[in-house]
């Protein structure tokens, strides 16, 4: 899994043969900067897009078979005995339901090379179909959620704070709503690395020293996005530099603008839990954003009435969650099995999801 926030690659080797997934191992590989840079430029129109785009898909490759490499030599486990890889690829484009009613969602990705280099079936291309379908094709990760976490004797939310934030709600009947509630780290890593040289605000440190400017927070949560209901999704075609650029009041201090993107990030995703579940006691809190400490006591003081914890308590540790979802849906593709996205994308009804490259 390469996400939103384009740090780098996660990748986990999960067995899913009996009860919740089991993660044999994990493998972080760290984002070239040169690639970081070239995925980002593709996140808007520029010239020779489409020789970039696929160059930029190779070397992605690259990084993902380093990953599974490293997953293989930690656990000892051969190429052979792994049933297949899933690959989402890195998001460069996504317009669900746009220009002709279909739209697009697109993830740079080269599956056949992926499979050679590996010697390993790829499972790849998980949301067009769902895009197809009539859905948004994002987010997929809280069907994982359920499989995971189960159905209990009350609701819990998952809050996965990656570049982009999205939100799942498991309710004891086993009913499930899941949506994109805008951005998350992808702004706030931008902006630190803008004016403090480094890819991320560790622990959320330099945003707990600053002050939140009221002015441009409610400039910010005034997009029309965050009020329209689910099912929805986002990314950097919405929440990008160049959005944020033209909404900062002249003279705004650097670490007061992190600290006040912190708080979009917190006030955005405990917003859409008070509207769709004001009494929830449990918010199981993954990816990046659940090691910023700062927007962790945030998320907590905004919704008194919930324990939020990261998913390291509830088994995955916060940067396994996403990558464990691919491999659990690679699980699906190969089985054949169709997934029920109605309440989470909007697609009009089961569907199998992604595609096949044998080894």
């Amino acid at each position: 899994m390469s996400g939103t926030s384009l740090d780098g690659v996660d990748g986990v080797l999960a067995d899913f043969s009996a009860g919740p997934p089991r993660v044999l191992a994990h493998a972080s590989i760290d984002m070239p900067l040169a690639l970081r840079a070239e995925l980002l430029a593709l996140n808007a129109s520029g010239p020779d897009e489409l020789h970039r785009a696929a160059l930029a898909a190779n070397a992605l490759m690259r990084l993902y078979a380093q990953a599974v490499h490293s997953l293989l030599a930690q656990s000892g486990v051969a190429a052979q005995a792994v049933k297949a890889l899933g690959a989402h690829g890195q998001t460069v484009r996504h317009r669900p339901q746009q220009f002709d009613g279909t739209g697009y969602t697109l993830q740079l990705c080269q599956p056949a090379l992926l499979a050679e280099l590996t010697g390993i079936t790829v499972a790849a291309d998980f949301r067009s179909r769902d895009v197809a379908a009539g859905g948004q094709g994002a987010p997929l990760a809280p069907l994982f959620h359920r499989a995971w976490l189960g159905a209990g004797p009350r609701t819990v939310g998952v809050l996965n704070i990656g570049g982009i934030s999205n939100l799942s709600l498991l309710r004891p009947d086993g009913a499930l709503l899941g949506f994109d509630c805008g951005p998350g780290n992808a702004l706030l890593d931008g902006w630190c690395l803008h004016h403090q040289g480094r890819s991320y605000d560790d622990r959320g440190a330099w945003a707990a020293s600053g002050q939140v400017r009221e002015d441009l927070l409610a400039k910010l949560l005034s997009d029309p996005y965050f009020s329209l209901p689910p099912p929805k999704s986002t990314g950097r075609d919405l929440f990008h530099m160049d959005w944020l650029a033209r909404q900062l009041p002249a003279g705004a201090s650097p670490v007061d603008v992190q600290t006040t993107l912190t708080e979009l990030t917190a006030r955005s995703c405990g917003h859409e839990v008070l509207r769709h579940e004001p009494t929830l006691r449990e918010l199981v809190v993954c990816g990046g954003g659940a090691f910023n400490e700062h927007l962790m006591r945030r998320l907590a003081a905004l919704l008194p009435g919930a324990q939020v914890r990261s998913s390291a308590e509830c088994g995955l540790p916060p940067l396994q969650v996403e990558a464990a979802a691919f491999a659990w849906l690679a699980s699906k593709t190969l089985a054949g099995e169709k997934l029920s996205l109605e309440s989470t994308t909007g697609a009009r009804g089961a569907r199998v999801l992604g595609c096949i490259y044998p080894a």
